[in-house]
């Protein structure tokens, strides 16, 4: 059957009304008394609120997912999979609620409207379960199914985007509690893990602020270039960080600065570093930006107020802001004992950022253990 010709709307609003006129009524009437949440977390730019009419080309559609406690996801899961299956409409606002798969091992699907039962995106899950595998933990859920509390190192290795995926998005209804709970758990990092974070951040611009102008004094103007690009991304993430905003992979990154109260004030200098065609524009933009979110981080109140002013490279003649010294001084505000001895790395995506890497919580995790 062809799909019929219908209005974006967005995933979040779409997966509500999937919930509250297709799901719930089904699972009312099969199952009544049955504890669950139903929720819309996980991959995909919808619980990022960033999905477009581009973003319905691929498992994007009405789409839910169901947490059940772990006796009942037993009992019931697969007969609330088969209801689903033959019970849902066909369509919700004119989206299909069928998925086909063009290549059968292909996992990607694509809306298609049906004649017969539905490959719906109802997922049914166990919440600590799902939590565990987001998350990468090792450790086994608390009594009653909870998410641990997690440790530095727990923190430190779990991407931001893995969090932004599980704190983001919406909850339609919540009868058991524990996505609840473990969304509040995770909304921010913990105030000590935050300090380390930002001063990582800094230390991270610190780093190559001087290579701007060193690349182009011996002629490479495009490893300039490209030296600057990297100091906007690591700024950009900084404001999230400075924000209590999680990160995004690099897709969303923009999309999420944009959103940030002080963007507006930071996006021309920003621009101007990455779109200068010669070193001294690209300084002076560069230089600007460093300038106001330094002030952002004297306005926190975390450290004691750090000159903000941009300064010469040593005696080289390259503007800078000795970003060191807010990496410093927010590591003198660190004091929890385990973060306090460890390098100013950072966690896993503050290093890396490969994306088959970040997917293994197994070499993660690994690896985060070994820079410690």
């Amino acid at each position: 059957m062809t799909t019929p010709a219908r209005a974006f709307l967005p995933g979040l609003e779409l997966s509500r009304i999937l919930y509250e006129e297709a799901v719930r009524p089904i699972l009312d009437a099969e199952l009544p008394g049955l504890r669950y949440a139903a929720a819309r977390v996980g991959p995909g730019s919808e619980v990022l609120g960033f999905d477009t009419a581009r973003s319905a080309d691929h498992e994007w559609g009405p789409r839910l997912d169901l947490f059940l406690e772990p006796a009942d996801a037993n009992a019931h899961g697969e007969r609330i999979h088969r209801l689903l299956a033959e019970r849902l409409p066909k369509q919700v606002r004119g989206w299909p609620t069928h998925f086909r798969h063009a290549d059968p091992a292909d996992p990607v699907g694509h809306m298609e409207l049906t004649d017969g039962p539905v490959d719906h995106r109802v997922g049914v899950r166990v919440a600590g379960g799902w939590l565990h595998g987001q998350l990468g933990l090792r450790r086994p859920a608390a009594p009653g199914g909870d998410l641990p509390e997690l440790t530095v190192r727990d923190w430190l290795a779990v991407p931001q985007q893995k969090l932004a995926e599980v704190t983001g998005g919406a909850v339609f209804h919540d009868g058991v509690g524990t996505l609840t709970r473990a969304r509040e758990a995770l909304a921010w990092y913990p105030d000590q893990v935050w300090r380390y974070l930002l001063a990582c951040q800094w230390q991270r611009i610190a780093q190559e602020e001087a290579f701007v102008g060193r690349c182009a004094e011996v002629g490479d103007d495009l490893g300039s270039a490209v030296v600057a690009g990297r100091s906007v991304r690591d700024l950009m993430r900084l404001c999230l960080l400075l924000e209590r905003e999680y990160a995004p992979y690099s897709k969303w990154l923009g999309s999420a600065f944009a959103r940030l109260p002080r963007a507006g004030e930071l996006l021309l200098s920003l621009r101007g570093a990455v779109t200068a065609g010669d070193y001294a524009t690209r300084e002076r933009h560069l230089c600007d930006a460093y300038e106001r979110v330094a002030a952002a981080q004297n306005r926190t109140g975390l450290t004691e107020v750090v000159d903000p002013a941009r300064r010469p490279y040593h005696d080289r003649p390259f503007q800078v802001l000795h970003a060191e010294r807010f990496a410093h001084a927010l590591a003198r505000t660190v004091t929890d004992p385990e973060l306090r001895d460890l390098p100013l790395t950072g966690a896993v995506d503050q290093w890396a950022d490969s994306t088959d890497f970040l997917g293994r919580p197994g070499a993660v995790r690994a690896a985060v253990e070994a820079l410690g």
